[in-house]
């Protein structure tokens, strides 16, 4: 099986902020030892800043071969990451010393001169009069000197590198932690879409079988003519329905123009019983909902109250924003409370169908509400008010 786009991704520290930490430790490695010097009062302040610079300069191309070194490892164990850290982290720091040295040569050479002056001053001799034994005696002394500073470098430029690679490490981790959760974050998404494809879906059939029994009556009462302009108005709802992504929004002018050709279909099965009524807004037009939400409520109305009903019936699609949410309401006339007691909120495939969607789309920031109105039944769902302008914006 081929992994996905998303199990196929590895985690990894970006080129940018790999170059920003180093830049960013040895640059305040150069600040510290600069305020350092300042506070001492060293000499040669000028000279030793620049070379310091320009050691400081190698020791970040030298951190970046390191993390050349180490990046192979990032999908390793950490005690892997540790142990490579701290075995290459020393032949590192080893040449971040060399650099060091090579760049403070010559001011060293400088400052040996400058010990050998002073050296020979408490013999009480000139410096050009240094016999062999004395010279031996100096050698000694700046060869310790240097080894002593050679290994104090040494050591500190292996701490150096070995908090870069603590701060590379701590990156790292933080990386896969974003990388888990976008991931999660995708199968959470795919779960969701999955959910709202599946129950737009059941809309589809649930509509087709209703107005195939009513093509049916049609064509065995003969009327032809009726028939022909049914299934002509259902292969146009079939094309405008099935064109959309069934996961995504719909402007409510769009949602209202596509139930009102189902309910074009529905007179002409119910020509002297169903009236359309529309209120709805122009300045709501634009805002958006999940597609053919209304479907099945209008369906409940035109089987709960219109089928049954022996006088004219009016089904009410109406819009309004209240309280910055949008407030969209299914209503009809058709049934006392007393003989509707069998359609109820939360029953009925229709109507858990809505639930389900609003939920899977907008969580607890939607609800539907749905009972007995004063004169027959009605059913609002109010949902984040949210523009197809906006929407586009963001």
């Amino acid at each position: 099986m081929e992994k996905t786009e998303s199990e196929k991704r590895v985690a990894r520290v970006s080129f940018k902020v790999v170059l920003a930490s180093v830049v960013g430790l040895w640059a305040t490695y150069l600040v510290l030892m600069t305020l350092r010097a300042d506070l001492l009062g060293m000499e040669f302040a000028e000279e030793m800043f620049a070379r310091r610079a320009i050691s400081t300069g190698l020791s970040v191309f030298i951190t970046l071969g390191l993390w050349i070194v180490l990046r192979p490892f990032d999908m390793r164990p950490l005690w892997v990451k540790i142990t490579v850290a701290l075995l290459f982290a020393i032949p590192a720091a080893l040449l971040s010393a060399q650099a060091n040295r090579v760049v403070f040569a010559d001011l060293q050479a400088a400052l040996d001169d400058r010990v050998i002056q002073e050296f020979a001053q408490t013999r009480g001799v000139a410096a050009e009069e240094v016999d062999g034994d004395m010279l031996q005696d100096l050698s000694q002394l700046v060869v310790m000197g240097t080894r002593e500073q050679i290994i104090e470098i040494t050591f500190s430029r292996y701490f150096i590198m070995l908090a870069w690679c603590a701060l590379y490490l701590a990156l790292l981790t933080g990386e896969k932690a974003r990388t888990a959760e976008r991931r999660e974050q995708q199968f959470r998404n795919a779960a969701k879409a999955s959910e709202l494809r599946s129950l737009r879906y059941q809309v589809n059939p649930h509509f087709l079988f209703n107005t195939l029994n009513s093509l049916s009556a049609l064509v065995l009462t003969g009327k032809t003519q009726a028939a022909e302009k049914m299934i002509h108005m259902i292969s146009t709802f079939y094309r405008r329905s099935l064109a959309d992504d069934p996961t995504s929004d719909v402007t409510l002018g769009e949602e209202i123009a596509l139930q009102r050709l189902y309910l074009d279909i529905e007179t002409v099965r119910f020509p002297l019983r169903l009236v359309a009524n529309y209120e709805i807004p122009a300045d709501l037009e634009d805002a958006l909902i999940p597609g053919m939400i209304l479907q099945p409520l209008i369906e409940n109305s035109v089987k709960h109250a219109v089928a049954p009903s022996s006088g004219q019936v009016t089904i009410t699609l109406s819009a309004r924003e209240e309280y910055g949410r949008l407030l969209v309401t299914v209503s009809d006339n058709g049934m006392s409370a007393a003989t509707r007691d069998d359609i109820r909120p939360g029953f009925g495939i229709g109507l858990n169908n809505v639930h389900e969607r609003l939920e899977a789309r907008f969580g607890k920031d939607a609800t539907v509400v749905s009972g007995h109105a004063e004169a027959g039944y009605a059913t609002h769902l109010r949902l984040p008010l949210v523009r197809i302008r906006k929407a586009a914006a963001a």
